[in-house]
């Protein structure tokens, strides 16, 4: 691990960017969330340790998620945050008494709602004059996918509601697969010799992202709702005297003024809508504590996924009150249940390589049942990791399914281990193709070097392939699969070398030679229309093929902000590292990064390849704006402390307005600094380089006038 600060929020920032997308794209996380909220913390403290070198594309500064391609992209009508989790008793007073601070109540109890969190894919209804006309996911928080198709064959979901006001709503809930239809989905796909959903969550994420609502019917999928937002429901509340908060008084068509979470709950129930019934209103936090201890063993009797107690403050006008940051409401908590637990017997430890080489170890184990599924292999991370917990081959292990997801090996039972089990070593050659495995000083990852390993090669040619990069539909895993153990592909541009009939006549391998279905057959016309997606993807735009040849550090965003910069993949190659860094938002390792890869010969000459291959090689991405419009266009501030008369997200908000860019860091380019109460280290910086700086007073008076004001 880097104890150097910039490259550590570097890799924390990778590796966050990186689960993200496996969980929130492609459903397929690789952590649990526990262990992915570890790495988040992590990467809080160190730039609020280190507050200069804060990005604006840092994972702190977002919601997490975004919109996937193949629906219409729609926008919330409230944001849908994410919410702030706790882990014990400790975590949820802290939280109670955060909440009675900012209320300013003192020791005067607050009351809650808590409700058990469904382990689904959240999803916003929206509802005019009572009648579904809306669904959507919650993409990146603020716009989604619109799925209304495939929610109106959910049978849980009403498409009129019952005595509801007729002004237009949103409705906030979650989709989710129950075990029942799990366990029957997973059933038929085994027969069907087709891979196996990891979990219900992820099943009914795949499914409500499928295009055929006819398929979604048949999965079975149910549904909870937990939220108004929107409607004479939610914003005519303050005009009752009286809230309504016990579960026997729903409100009618005519008296729909909700001033707690309690009541909106009841008229959703009364609505139609499905509301999971066994939500508690809670008088204290003593209260909530006391409902997430008794369903922490309960929830193994329900026929869904809960994973936690979501506990929200019920008075709707506190919730205006509190607020929220950029990412939470400061009104709402999720408490996490612990991981489930389980023994079982460590039978080896085998290593897998990545498509950039990285080589880590997983655990082979005696198959154990646990948190609803059967486990027979645990991550476990890097070998500083194995070292440091001391885990053996041949010892009895603790499994724990973190968040009900992702196994992994908790610790050794040391007094039951073998005799003879000896400290596990790193291999120094790879499994794959017998290279020596490196590690850099600074890293725990070990790592191969052949860019012709066929197991970089693999994975490298299904991330070129897949739906962010080169977009090649049906090239998938066990397509390269068959490319590889043939010769037919050694790297990219062999790809673009294929025939038609070379592909059409490709024999494919049964996936389970036992099996009837499982016969040896040709591709025949698939191979055909995956000769056409390779065709097609020839003319996709330089934005793309950067991305897609996986380079190191570059994710979409990145890859779109350079083409749009430099315009060419010559002017790409060419680049300096000086160059690169004058990109916004390109830092000095995603340039170094860029660089090296310029400077490997083979590199070049893939690109040179893939070039008489005849795949485009420019951009049609807008040039950046060159003069940013308003009255502080072309000049870049630094915003550091509390401002009294705004928050960090307005301040920033009317500066950019204004057309000025807001960095995270100060620099001999920097503006002004501006600084608030309890103003840190960038204060510090301004000083040193002769950076002005600005007061509250004189912020307030340059966002009026466009200008400082006279010294």
């Amino acid at each position: 691990m880097s104890t150097d600060p910039q490259q550590r929020l570097n890799e924390l920032r990778d590796a966050i960017r990186h689960h993200e997308e496996r969980y929130y794209i492609h459903n397929a996380p690789e952590i649990s969330d526990e262990e992915f909220d570890r790495l988040l913390h992590e990467l809080e403290r160190l730039e609020a340790e280190h507050p200069d070198l804060v990005t604006a594309d840092s994972p702190t500064q977002r919601v997490a998620g975004r919109p996937v391609e193949g629906f219409a992209t729609v926008e919330h009508l409230v944001p849908m945050l994410s919410l702030d989790n706790a882990y014990n008793e400790p975590e949820l007073r802290a939280f109670d008494e955060r909440v009675r601070r900012a209320a300013g109540l003192g020791d005067q109890p607050v009351a809650y709602v808590a409700e058990l969190k469904i382990d689904g894919l959240s999803i916003a209804l929206t509802y005019q004059g009572g009648r579904l006309v809306r669904g959507a996911t919650r993409g990146d928080g603020t716009r989604g996918e619109e799925v209304t198709a495939n929610v109106r064959t959910i049978r849980a979901i009403p498409l009129a509601l019952r005595q509801a006001p007729e002004s237009r709503m949103e409705i906030r809930g979650e989709v989710y697969l129950p075990r029942a239809s799990f366990e029957r989905m997973n059933r038929e796909r085994e027969e069907a010799g087709e891979p196996l959903f990891q979990n219900p969550r992820n099943a009914a994420a795949g499914t409500m992202r499928n295009l055929d609502p006819a398929l979604v019917s048949k999965r079975l999928l149910g549904a909870f709702v937990y939220q108004i937002v929107g409607g004479s429901a939610f914003d005519m509340r303050r005009a009752h005297d009286e809230p309504r908060t016990t579960h026997d008084e729903p409100p009618t068509t005519n008296d729909a003024f909700l001033d707690s979470h309690a009541a909106a709950l009841t008229a959703m129930t009364a609505w139609g809508l499905p509301v999971e019934r066994h939500w508690k209103r809670c008088g204290s936090v003593d209260e909530v504590i006391a409902f997430c201890e008794a369903w922490a063993d309960r929830r193994r009797s329900l026929d869904f996924d809960t994973d936690g107690v979501v506990v929200k403050v019920d008075d709707l006008a506190l919730r205006d009150k509190l607020g929220r940051t950029a990412k939470f409401p400061r009104w709402a908590t999720a408490f996490k249940f612990p991981a489930q637990q389980a023994h079982t017997k460590l039978l080896r430890i085998d290593v897998n390589v990545g498509r950039t080489g990285a080589v880590t170890p997983y655990a082979v184990l005696e198959p154990v049942f646990v948190a609803g599924s059967t486990i027979s292999m645990a991550t476990l991370h890097n070998a500083e990791d194995i070292a440091r917990k001391d885990i053996r081959e041949g010892d009895t292990v603790v499994i724990e399914k973190a968040g009900d997801v992702i196994p992994k090996v908790v610790a050794p039972i040391s007094s039951l281990r073998p005799a003879d089990a000896e400290p596990w070593v790193m291999p120094t050659t790879c499994p794959e193709c017998g290279s020596t495995l490196r590690r850099d000083e600074e890293e725990v990852v070990w790592r191969c070097e052949n860019s012709s390993c066929p197991a970089r090669l693999r994975r490298s040619l299904e991330h070129f392939a897949s739906r962010s990069a080169m977009n090649i539909e049906g090239l998938g895993a066990s397509l390269v699969d068959q490319l590889i153990e043939q010769q037919l592909v050694r790297d990219f541009s062999d790809v673009y070398h294929l025939e038609a009939s070379t592909l059409e006549n490709l024999v494919v391998a049964p996936k389970d030679p036992k099996s009837d279905r499982a016969v040896p057959r040709k591709l025949g016309k698939v191979g055909r229309n995956v000769f056409e997606q390779i065709e097609r993807s020839k003319a996709n735009d330089l934005s793309r093929l950067i991305y897609a040849l996986g380079i190191r550090h570059i994710g979409e965003k990145a890859a779109a902000t350079i083409a749009r910069h430099l315009r060419t993949m010559d002017a790409v190659l060419d680049a300096t590292v000086e160059t690169l860094q004058a990109v916004p938002e390109i830092g000095p390792v995603v340039a170094a990064s860029v660089r090296a890869f310029a400077e490997e010969p083979h590199n070049r000459a893939l690109v040179a390849r893939l070039r008489e291959a005849g795949l485009n090689m420019a951009t049609t991405l807008p040039e950046p704006t060159i003069e940013p419009v308003g009255r502080l266009a072309g000049k870049t501030f630094v915003l550091t402390g509390t401002l009294a008369s705004m928050s960090r997200e307005d301040a920033t908000a009317a500066l950019e307005a204004l057309g000025a860019r807001v960095s995270g860091s100060v620099s001999k380019k920097t503006s002004a600094v501006i600084a608030g109460a309890d103003a840190g280290s960038k204060l510090e910086k301004a000083r040193q380089l002769g950076v002005e700086v600005l007061d509250e007073a004189a912020f307030q008076h340059l966002i009026t006038n466009g200008k400082s004001p006279s010294p």
